[in-house]
């Protein structure tokens, strides 16, 4: 079985992989589902993030709320507000990554400044001891990553870059040539957010990243209906959705409701993709 497969896996990177690797199998791009820790509460992040292993994820990415994340847009901004004014931190991001990441590979999305301030390997062990299988840092430059990414990789976590619409042919290039576990390609210029449509370009985008990169290329940014998963599945190899769910579960009026409403919906993605 393909869960059997990606749980059988040795390390955080074999295990994303092996998630990509299980839904090309079934025929369809990897689902990817993004949750805040911490938000609405840790009780509700715990729920949300086992409706989405329940409804079908594939991987699951997990963020680290912070004061100042200037790639997220307002949703996930003022989740991440929410979160911290309710005493969310790093561990027990991590806690919830801990109770999920048996399941599902579970990627942690965390700004510069809580990695640097931790140190790469203080930050990289405590990743490891949770069992996170990945991790992205969207404001850490290519140039500055080396010490976070042997860290990881003495640990078998993968670093996870971004690529932009905005990114010049030669620095994507170089990205995609170092990259591990998956590419992240943006969607949009701007900030995470759902949009209406998604940019004709992106189609072009992520053929050039499939060309360069050795890992799969998982587009996220705007994607916010079963619609539009579909249709990025269609030219990718993952979706990642976020801040339609982060707004599904700020709505819900308890840990249930949450829960039962972002399964819904994952469920009638994953369906739109297959």
């Amino acid at each position: 079985m393909a869960t059997d497969r990606v749980a059988a896996a040795a390390n955080g990177t074999e295990r994303i992989a092996a998630a990509f690797s299980a839904a090309r199998d079934e025929g369809r791009a990897a689902l990817m589902p993004y949750m805040m820790g911490g938000f609405p509460d840790q009780e509700t992040a715990g729920a949300i993030v086992a409706a989405y292993v329940d409804a079908g994820a594939d991987l699951v990415e997990l963020g680290v709320p912070f004061s100042d994340p200037l790639a997220d847009g307002p949703v996930i901004h003022a989740a991440a507000t929410a979160a911290l004014a309710g005493g969310a931190s790093l561990e027990s991001v991590l806690d919830t990554c801990a109770g999920a990441s048996g399941s599902v590979p579970v990627v942690v999305m965390c700004y510069a400044n809580v990695i640097l301030a931790r140190g790469v390997d203080e930050y990289s062990e405590m990743l490891a001891g949770a069992g996170a299988a990945g991790t992205i840092a969207p404001d850490l430059p290519i140039e500055e990553t080396d010490g976070l990414r042997e860290a990881l990789r003495a640990r078998g976590i993968a670093l996870v870059p971004l690529v932009a619409p905005t990114t010049p042919a030669g620095r994507r290039a170089w990205i995609c040539t170092s990259a591990e576990g998956f590419v992240y390609v943006v969607s949009v210029s701007g900030v995470t957010g759902e949009r209406r449509e998604l940019p004709a370009e992106l189609a072009e985008l992520v053929s050039a990243v499939r060309a360069e990169a050795a890992v799969p290329a998982a587009v996220g940014f705007g994607v916010g209906t079963p619609e539009q998963a579909a249709g990025v599945g269609r030219i990718a190899d993952g979706v990642i959705i976020g801040s339609r769910l982060v707004r599904i579960a700020g709505d819900a009026p308890n840990a249930d409701a949450a829960a039962g409403a972002v399964a819904a919906f994952l469920r009638e993605a994953r369906n739109a993709m297959k």
